[in-house]
């Protein structure tokens, strides 16, 4: 965890100085225990409050067939697609119960202000 925001988790992303850190808005857009997607660049990210205070951020669409993640079910550490109810880790974007995997960013929130890592060759 950041020393500056302790409620929000700081996964093992290595090369993290490296990342592009873009703002997405006010930690306030997001009500507990919900997800919300954002459009960065041309990238869907669904970021999810949960109602400890922890935030993560994972790839807005299910692999499986396009589910909106960011309007699934919230759970302690897992979102569950709203189409087809498979389970994603919230920490690294695996599959639960399935093969699949969303890409995990690094998500930090300072001074009640949301950003999200891109690495260098996502940043358009």
């Amino acid at each position: 965890m950041r020393k500056n925001s302790p409620q929000v988790p700081s996964p093992d992303f290595r090369g993290k100085e490296e990342y592009a850190w873009i703002a997405v808005g006010s930690i306030e857009q997001i009500a507990l225990g919900q997800g919300r997607c954002f459009l960065i660049g041309a990238r869907q990210i669904a970021i999810f409050r949960l109602r400890s205070g922890e935030v993560y951020a994972l790839d807005a669409v299910c692999p499986h067939r396009g589910g909106p993640l960011a309007e699934g079910l919230v759970g302690r550490d897992t979102v569950v697609c709203p189409l087809h109810a498979l389970k994603f880790s919230l920490k690294d974007g695996r599959g639960l119960d399935n093969d699949f995997t969303v890409r995990s960013y690094p998500v930090e929130m300072r001074d009640g202000n949301l950003f999200v890592g891109l690495p260098p060759r996502d940043q358009s």
